[in-house]
């Protein structure tokens, strides 16, 4: 989980700080969400998300980060913080809910690896994922796809090719179309 998570925080903070002002208005694969509201949504999760792997309180609701720089940092401090060993120990506040860490931590990893790829897409940036990042992120997909297709986070699923990569299925499973362009 560790190597996943530092992959998709690379890959993840790399595409954030690349995506011009000017594609900010773009569409991505993630239907209900342009380039900036992705980058709103993830503003608001990945700063909870360093919360939970720190087993801290959050207090009130936090100003989301909305610029694509500060969101990239925002990714690399939520994924330091889960790479402490006491992060994945436990049970944690995260979001909704209270979760064990090592589910918070999933959650993460798949927020930043969608997302990732949902911005790279948009903005015709390249998302090339490891085989093991792929299948711990198709691991974790597997794992929360019933819960969030329930709660609106995730589409129907699609088919992917019988050949298709560990990352690709996971994309799939999520409702995404892995050829995506947009």
């Amino acid at each position: 989980m560790q190597t996943a998570l530092t992959e998709f925080a690379t890959l993840f903070a790399r595409t954030a700080r690349a995506i011009p002002a000017d594609r900010l208005g773009a569409a991505t694969p993630c239907a209900q969400y342009t380039v900036a509201e992705l980058f709103a949504h993830l503003g608001g999760v990945l700063p909870d998300s360093e919360l939970a792997a720190a087993k801290l309180p959050r207090h009130g609701e936090p100003t989301p980060l909305t610029e694509p720089a500060a969101v990239a940092a925002g990714a690399e401090r939520a994924v330091a913080a889960w790479l402490k060993p006491e992060a994945m120990t436990g049970e944690t506040r995260f979001g909704p809910g209270t979760y064990p860490a090592s589910l918070a931590a999933g959650i993460t990893l798949q927020e930043l690896a969608l997302h990732g790829w949902d911005l790279a897409r948009a903005t015709g940036q390249p998302f090339v994922v490891g085989e093991e990042a792929g299948t711990v992120l198709l691991g974790v997909v597997e794992q929360i796809a019933d819960q969030a297709r329930a709660n609106g986070g995730y589409g129907q699923a699609v088919t992917a090719p019988a050949d298709a990569c560990a990352f690709d299925r996971a994309l799939a499973l999520s409702g995404r179309t892995p050829g995506w362009i947009g």
